[in-house]
């Protein structure tokens, strides 16, 4: 019989090895890149069933199909349970055996694809992979990194745009539940009338147009985590019902007479300030407190302008890679300070399409001035202050930036500089020395930092 499938397996393409016992046949798994075991129960040294479990115990463990005796339905069954993928019983068609061969080893390929892409998923969403080079998100990473173990639910908040679903994916790619599924849902989106059906599932007739049974999306994350994006949409009489799976740890499809046990990590987020919805009565008191055990408040991004470039930089690198053939884009300096100086209202989001709308327009690989909309080029009045306030500036630290600012806009020229701040010039000069000795530099007429020179 092996001498047969030796022949077989190998006139249709594989590269088959063949042992006369278990024993051998754990040696060549261990010493040699194999894919697939096909073995009998009944061998000469170990069993068929101690052979599936030191194979399991193996780093990349190789797919079984055990070989049975007709009317054995019993052993084939503990062999599945012990790790076995399949089973075939004696006396069987060699095409019968091929076909079971292929599906077995497509089936390998296929997990061996998504367990690649997980991994590549969990190294996306790792920490050091999230931009943070400001004080405001490196507290946000900080709190993510001691809150991903937890199974607590999570409610983020921020304005639209921070990157709220990014900041949820970091935490369950980063939990124990890494390998769980992941499932995100945008509640905004949703019509109101399909909502409850699409979190909790329905049952064939329990509604005009339920013509079959669907599992919903709370079940469809059994073992994982949920992201509730815009919670602060969902309607009074869902959220009863959401309130409930989360006390319980149960739900009830529409339709169904039995409740389900779940267990799902709940991931929420809003730009909605949801404590004012509950003095005006449309959040309930109860959810928010279940919902926010944990809460994450983003910044916005002109409250964290030292992120600014970095993302944008790293926007570039993403978008860049996808053009045929891939380039590397840089940011010119006037560019880069016209980012500097926009307010960002569409934060985060708004920025990766900015880049977007760059590369697109770039004569070059560097994104200029002119390749930015105009409405970001043209600095609204109120931008700077905003920033200033927004970066928690000092009266101090206010007023330096504005001397700076002044003095770069007249080239240098300390002279008119004065004029346009209403100082006279001694004392524009005692500033900028001040500013020299505290490491701020400054450029006079002449390129010298806080120089005498005249302008």
């Amino acid at each position: 019989m092996r001498e047969l499938l030796v022949e077989e397996l190998g006139d249709a393409g594989y590269r088959v090895r063949a042992a006369p016992g278990g024993a051998q046949g754990l040696e060549l798994a261990r010493n040699e890149r194999v894919d697939l075991i096909i073995t009998d129960l009944r061998m000469p040294d170990i069993d068929g069933f101690d052979l599936i479990r030191d194979v399991g115990a193996l780093p990349d463990p190789p797919h079984i199909v055990m070989i049975t005796a007709f009317g054995s339905i019993e052993t084939a069954i503990k062999a599945v349970k012990l790790g076995a993928y399949d089973y075939i019983t004696k006396p069987f068609e060699i095409e019968e055996l091929l076909l079971l061969v292929s599906k077995t080893l497509n089936e390998r390929t296929l997990r061996r694809q998504v367990a690649r892409l997980q991994r590549e998923v969990e190294r996306q969403y790792g920490f050091e992979n999230v931009i943070a080079r400001s004080e405001a998100m490196k507290e946000v990473l900080g709190l993510v990194a001691r809150i991903a173990g937890s199974t607590a639910s999570v409610l983020i908040t921020g304005e639209s745009g921070t990157g709220k679903e990014l900041i949820a994916r970091a935490i369950h790619y980063n939990s124990p539940r890494a390998r769980q599924p992941f499932v995100a849902v945008n509640l905004a989106a949703v019509p109101e009338t399909l909502i409850e059906s699409e979190l909790f599932g329905h049952k064939r007739g329990a509604f005009t147009d339920a013509r079959t049974d669907r599992i919903g999306l709370f079940a469809e994350a059994d073992g994982g985590s949920i992201f509730l994006d815009e919670i602060g949409e969902l309607a009074l009489p869902l959220q009863a019902k959401l309130l409930r799976v989360l006390q319980e740890h149960e739900l009830r499809p529409l339709g169904a007479t039995k409740t389900q046990r779940i267990d799902v990590r709940v991931i929420a987020a809003t730009n909605r300030n949801l404590e004012a919805m509950q003095k005006e009565g449309s959040f309930r008191e109860d959810l928010f407190y279940r919902l926010n055990v944990i809460g994450v408040d983003l910044p916005p991004l002109r409250g964290r302008p030292e992120d600014i470039i970095p993302l944008a930089e790293h926007f570039l690198a993403s978008v860049g890679a996808k053009q045929d053939p891939p380039r590397r884009f840089s940011i010119a300096p006037e560019a880069q300070q016209i980012l500097l100086g926009y307010g960002w209202p569409g934060n985060v989001r708004e920025l990766h399409n900015v880049l977007e709308r760059g590369v697109a327009l770039a004569r070059g690989d560097e994104i200029r001035a002119d390749d930015l909309p105009g409405h970001v080029r043209e600095r609204k009045p109120g931008d700077f202050l905003a920033a200033a306030v927004a970066r928690r500036m000092t009266m101090a630290d206010l007023e330096r930036e504005y001397i700076e600012r002044v003095l770069e806009d007249e080239g240098g020229n300390k002279t008119r500089a004065a004029q346009r701040l209403g100082l006279d010039r001694k004392t524009l000069y005692r500033k900028l020395e001040e500013y020299a000795r505290q490491g701020a530099p400054v450029a006079g007429d002449d390129g010298a930092i806080g120089s005498e020179s005249k302008g």
